[in-house]
């Protein structure tokens, strides 16, 4: 499992990327995402989860916890109201480094 640094930066990177695969990889198919204030179970409720989320950039800013359960703040900016906006992003991974669990707040 990589370490929590090369994680997160391998998941802005992919989150970026045009190759929509590559972020999807990061993820287990049963996969939770808790983001303003809604839940997506499973990939395919991620996928379209993602479909919804405007182009922006992220800086992260700092990564902190272990390699099963981390925590990243990135400075999110782009084309939506309140840009640049900071958000915690708060990992949960399996053993094989797949994102069971993702949260995303202010």
């Amino acid at each position: 499992m990589h370490d929590i640094q090369e994680f997160t930066e391998e998941y802005f990177g992919a989150a970026v990327d045009p190759d929509r695969e590559r972020y999807f990889s990061l993820f287990r198919d049963d996969v939770v995402v808790h983001d303003d204030g809604r839940s997506h179970h499973g990939l395919t409720a991620v996928r379209r989860w993602r479909a919804e989320i405007p182009s922006v950039r992220y800086n992260l800013r700092g990564v902190t916890g272990t390699a099963t359960a981390c925590t990243a703040v990135a400075e999110v900016s782009g084309d939506f109201p309140g840009s640049p906006v900071t958000l915690r992003f708060a990992f949960v991974r399996d053993v094989q480094g797949k994102i069971t669990q993702l949260g995303i707040e202010p």
